[in-house]
């Protein structure tokens, strides 16, 4: 345990960042799998209608640097190319 004030601060800090980060990344985590799931399951519409949400969280979790920038960029081309293909 921290015994200097400085250090007790920066560990509630990093306890609350670290709650506030895992929320980020569940909801990215979810939204990618629930596209994923639909494409497979030839649901073509709804995931068409999920995608502007899966691209703002996943822009949101860059944003503040959950996930770096080109992760984000990574994934939404992935979902994208994913349904494009399964939409021939």
């Amino acid at each position: 345990m921290p015994i200097k004030k400085s250090a007790k601060k920066a560990l509630r800090q990093n306890i609350k960042r670290k709650k506030r980060n895992l929320i980020y990344k569940r909801k990215v985590k979810e939204a990618v799998r629930e596209v994923r799931e639909l494409i497979s399951e030839k649901k073509i519409n709804e995931a068409k209608r999920l995608l502007p949400e899966v691209y703002k969280i996943l822009d949101k979790a860059a944003k503040v640097k959950v996930i770096k920038k080109n992760t984000a960029s990574r994934k939404k081309s992935r979902i994208a190319k994913l349904l494009q293909a399964k939409n021939k």
